[in-house]
């Protein structure tokens, strides 16, 4: 036994040789070695199985060979492992020389998505007529979607917006059926709720609604108004709404109000831009109308007022909500949807 331990060492010092370890392949080698002596079927494993064979006389005697055996192995393979780095770093150091005064490898900049650049110029232009900023969750409660803006649940109105519902264990103790939003209207009521009036503010944010199409997707960002305070008029809403379309879309284009039907506003109206592609004179985009519809807007409906605390005979106020993609696809002429959610680079550069 002690003749084949002493081997291993003597066969493992005439292994490890400079040349051997120079060569490319030297920390794999290294490696190799320690699995043939070391390993779990390795020679000194194989030696050390015959252990239990001995007198129990000589069996302490092996053991302590066996110990400083091992601990030389382990010693020569460690030394070994530190030589091959200490080649490996000789011959770079060798090879041909980095001139560190070379300009680095360039990277694009990234861009600021069409979507994100939009949100942000519509609720600065607001900002810039007198209108805060309100946000409120993605969860909400069927109440604040629906109810309080004067759509109740058999109402025809709900036709018109195919919901996400959720249901889990949290969920249902909750005092109304739970859904993503459908618009950031649930917001003018939390804004309400929270403060008297007069209330100035518009609420940015991601909604969601069961569509994919060329020009419509599940997930979406809207922008919705509120106005409330003693007096105001339908001619109010016309100024505040006419005054953004020209500071978003250019001074030179017009905007007209058709009549339309919103369950939280009465009266409610479509609000229309001179078509931005033909200037108005007619195209493929406006089926040659000359106009864009744009937002919905109204004069807030008295059910509102009330769900949310006011006196609907004190306060008037208007409301207005826009897709922030369409207006999005309308000033950077994208005409898929789809684009904006790709993530291609090649067309996120062009913004």
């Amino acid at each position: 036994m002690k003749d084949r331990l002493e081997a291993m060492v003597t066969g493992l010092k005439g292994a490890l040789v400079e040349e051997r370890l120079r060569a490319d392949n030297g920390a794999a080698f290294v490696e190799e070695q320690r699995v043939k002596y070391l390993g779990k079927k390795g020679e000194f494993s194989q030696v050390m199985g015959g252990v239990g064979k001995l007198p129990p006389e000589e069996r302490k005697a092996a053991g302590e060979l066996a110990n400083r055996i091992k601990a030389e192995l382990e010693g020569l393979l460690t030394k070994a492992a530190a030589q091959v780095d200490e080649l490996k770093l000789e011959k770079e150091l060798k090879g041909p020389r980095l001139d560190v005064t070379l300009p680095g490898r360039g990277r694009p900049p990234g861009r600021r998505h069409p979507v994100s650049q939009t949100l942000e110029d519509i609720v600065a232009t607001f900002g810039r007529l007198g209108f805060s900023v309100a946000t409120g969750p993605e969860i909400e409660l069927d109440w604040y979607n629906f109810e309080a803006l004067n759509v109740p649940a058999d109402h025809p109105a709900r036709d018109m917006q195919d919901t996400f519902y959720l249901d889990g264990g949290w969920l249902k103790a909750a005092a109304s059926p739970v859904l993503l939003r459908t618009h950031t209207s649930p917001v003018q009521i939390r804004t309400m709720l929270q403060q008297p009036p007069p209330v100035r503010a518009v609420m940015p944010g991601r909604v969601y609604r069961k569509d994919s199409d060329v020009t419509h997707t599940p997930m979406f960002h809207q922008v919705e108004g509120l106005f409330v305070d003693k007096q105001v008029t339908f001619a109010e809403l016309k100024g505040t709404l006419d005054s953004f379309a020209k500071a978003f879309f250019g001074s030179a284009v017009q905007t007209r109000f058709r009549p339309s039907f919103f369950p939280f506003t009465e009266p409610s109206a479509e609000v229309d831009v001179s078509c931005v592609m033909c200037a108005g004179k007619g195209c493929r985009v406006c089926k040659n109308s000359g106009w864009l519809e744009v937002l919905g807007s109204g004069m807030v409906h008295p059910n509102v007022f009330t769900a949310a605390g006011y006196d609907a005979t004190q306060v008037t106020g208007f409301a207005f909500g826009m897709g922030v993609e369409r207006l999005a696809m309308l000033r950077y002429r994208i005409d898929d949807l789809r684009t904006m959610f790709e993530n291609d680079y090649r067309f996120l550069a062009q913004f």
